[in-house]
């Protein structure tokens, strides 16, 4: 069975609010100020790495003058490692805490000093206040946060 449409109506009406809203969401800038990202992987080490190769090379690889920072990364993150999974291991930064000095308070330092286009940490598990002091620093600084939680 077919139904007769008409040739004169590109769209459903129900579409049309959808899109309508689509377009003005793409354009609030409200929306572009975004700080703050999470990735979430389970699985063998091993695996959770290559499925985040591809990321942070593009990140290190990323038109900005500004370093890629990895704060406290997971042991198995060596140079090597970052050299075999192709990253640009001239433009990236990998710092650990001091003693007395935890993770989360090392990624808002080097947020809030903006020499990073984007600080990759590995909080896991991450509090709501945390994700808020990071955002807060990465808007501070211009920056990008990325949190990676392995589990």
């Amino acid at each position: 069975m077919q139904f007769p449409q008409s040739l004169s109506r590109n769209q459903l009406p129900l579409f049309d609010a959808f899109l309508a809203s689509t377009i003005a969401f793409a354009e609030d800038p409200a929306s572009q100020e975004e700080t703050f990202s999470e990735v979430s992987l389970r699985g063998a080490a091993g695996h959770c790495l290559t499925l985040l190769a591809p990321m942070l090379r593009e990140l290190s690889e990323k038109n900005d003058e500004r370093w890629l920072t990895l704060i406290a990364p997971p042991a198995s993150l060596t140079q090597s490692w970052l050299r075999d999974a192709g990253l640009n291991r001239e433009r990236i930064l990998l710092l650990q805490p001091r003693s007395g000095q935890s993770a989360l308070q090392l990624a808002q330092e080097a947020l809030k000093l903006g020499r990073s286009h984007t600080v990759v940490s590995w909080l896991h598990p991450l509090p709501q206040h945390a994700r808020q002091q990071l955002e807060a620093a990465a808007r501070t600084g211009k920056a990008q946060s990325l949190n990676i939680s392995l589990g």
